[in-house]
């Protein structure tokens, strides 16, 4: 197989996402690409998790639609995936001695008991153990590198001594020895070791990328709250920013975060906060100071479920409104959406460079399953990146300081504190060239001018937006975020089946690229707009600022579309 989908499903605190974690990284090590994709009770105890990891010898664009072999903990997680067990799928199922209390026979369906629980209790006597039991299973019966299961082993608990090594390397030629001894291998799913061209890898989840992309970038301060699913982004960076002489502050909500922020960024660092929605709604009032103050940052927000506390640990991309328009006044922004994990580092750089460049918050918009999602990527070189700083303020004898002067750019030269001549008032007032508060109609208008003529031209001083696929299309997919390896997925089944598609992957989703989307739209005789939200919001924001006419797909149920969910889709709207 070039190509396998493994789904681990059973109750929260059985160790599913560990033993997830530890396949992952276990084929990653044998060369193969990964992908992963997690989901978890909102509950601090129990209820359903579930764990899905991608392999292949080739580039993974997406999740996947289903999996080809589900390995149930329990009950619950057997129910909650049976109707996906379609035939020639594989199912390892905890019997008996666990929850599941029969024996499975579905029809067109491989099915291998593994008395897990029973073997962890009995044998082991740690039934924690479980579910090392499980990936010694599934390691046997899939081939799965057992020196590379060893090398996680060693590598994840080592520092916990030889003891606790042990006991998980017994755990999983438990789970071994017992498929060896009780089954015939019958299925056709093997994934043995790739040779990668390039060694150079590492496995890093979306969140841990944001933070290595704003380190990258130059980034020493974040300051945040908690929340789901955010906060690895500040666990990351607590390991890595005082290394560099960087500073985290845990505040005491987010809007203490964001102000903060604002304030470290005012005294010449550059500076960044880690929210999802909740707490982006908070930030509004200072992101709007941040643009009258004309104070470069950056957001990352990590969606969730919504609204109010809704589904904090379940996937959506329901903020770009509030990232686009929240707020009261009108305040310039840039808001950008990365596609995926590699995605996420080099987005973060662009952030900040324009957050510099152009003085303005900077919002990126990832989501849960980005967030969470791990892969295997080409080690990034800290070294190939262009990095932009704030234009700086020089005395040159001609007068006060113009913190805001006026001119053609929009963009005016930034002092830090203790600069020769360089006071000035940071005020969320309007106010003249010098920072002085005024009031007049005249003034308002030439200010608001300023601010927004930073930004009229952002889409051509980017790169180029990709566009997949050639020539006149019958159907043209616009998307956003990590939707777009769906889209890159589905497009490729849609042209290997012979139709007229292409797509556009924007990052930059505000201001909007108009230009690159109403020529892109002009070769293709329908649009979709495949999203996760219920109102079509990157659809809506299109609308407003072009005259397409746009198909909507919205999918709002707590996951990702699966590339045969939109391939279908595609047909239906062609």
């Amino acid at each position: 197989m070039s190509d396998l989908i493994i789904r681990i499903g059973g109750e929260g605190g059985e160790g599913i996402i560990s033993s997830g974690d530890m396949v992952a990284q276990a084929a990653a090590r044998s060369g193969l690409n990964i992908l992963t994709f997690k989901t978890f009770p909102a509950e601090i105890r129990g209820g359903y998790a579930m764990y899905q990891i991608r392999f292949s010898t080739d580039e993974i664009k997406s999740e996947g639609s289903g999996f080809d072999v589900m390995c149930a903990f329990n009950q619950e997680a057997l129910d909650k995936n049976r109707s996906a067990l379609k035939p020639g799928t594989v199912l390892v199922y905890d019997y008996p001695g666990g929850d599941i209390k029969e024996e499975v026979n579905i029809d067109g369906v491989t099915c291998y008991n593994l008395p897990m629980s029973q073997i962890a209790k009995k044998e082991l006597e740690m039934y924690r153990a479980k579910n090392m039991v499980a990936l010694g299973a599934l390691s046997e019966l899939f081939d799965i590198s057992s020196e590379s299961v060893r090398d996680t082993i060693h590598s994840k608990f080592g520092k916990k001594g030889e003891k606790v090594v042990g006991i998980n390397l017994n755990a999983i030629e438990a789970g071994a020895k017992y498929v060896r001894e009780n089954h015939k291998k019958t299925d056709p799913f093997k994934m043995g070791k790739a040779e990668r061209a390039d060694k150079d890898v590492i496995i890093i989840s979306g969140n841990n990328a944001a933070g290595l992309g704003a380190l990258i970038a130059g980034c020493r301060f974040l300051s945040c709250y908690p929340i789901t699913p955010a906060t690895e982004v500040a666990i990351f960076m607590s390991k890595y920013l005082p290394k560099l002489d960087g500073t985290l502050v845990q505040a005491e909500d987010e809007i203490a975060s964001i102000a903060n922020v604002i304030g470290a960024a005012f005294a010449g660092q550059k500076a960044m906060t880690s929210t999802s929605g909740p707490g982006l709604s908070l930030m509004q009032e200072f992101l709007g100071y941040a643009s009258m103050a004309e104070i470069p940052c950056v957001v990352v927000d990590v969606q969730r479920g919504g609204p109010s506390t809704g589904l904090p640990t379940k996937h959506e991309q329901s903020d770009l409104f509030m990232a686009a328009h929240g707020g009261h006044g009108d305040a310039p922004r840039i808001v950008l959406s990365p596609e995926n994990v590699p995605d996420v580092i080099d987005i973060m750089v662009q952030a900040f460079n324009l957050a510099e460049k152009y003085q303005v918050p900077v919002l990126v918009l990832t989501d849960g399953s980005l967030g969470n999602r791990t892969e295997s990527i080409q080690a990034p070189d800290p070294n190939s990146y262009e990095i932009i700083d704030r234009k700086r303020y020089a005395p040159n004898g001609d007068g006060p300081y113009k913190r805001y002067e006026l001119n053609e750019s929009g963009i005016s030269a930034m002092s830090h504190p203790g600069d020769a001549d360089g006071a000035y008032i940071a005020t969320g007032l309007e106010h003249f060239e010098t920072s002085a508060p005024g009031y007049t109609p005249e003034l308002h208008v030439s200010m608001s001018d300023k601010r927004f003529r930073k930004l009229e031209n952002i889409e051509d001083e980017l790169p180029p937006i990709e566009v997949q696929g050639d020539g006149e299309a019958d159907l043209g997919l616009i998307s956003w975020g990590s939707t777009l390896g769906t889209v890159r997925e589905s497009v490729d089944m849609a042209i290997a089946a012979g139709m007229k598609v292409k797509a556009l992957h924007p990052k930059l989703v505000w201001p909007v690229p108009v230009k690159a989307i109403t020529e892109f739209a002009s070769g293709c005789k329908k649009i979709l707009v495949p999203e996760i939200n219920k109102q079509g919001q990157l659809a809506e924001i299109i609308r407003s600022k072009t005259d397409l006419h746009l198909i909507q797909y919205n999918v709002y149920g707590g996951l990702p579309i699966t590339p045969d969910e939109l391939f279908e889709k595609i047909k239906e709207v062609i």
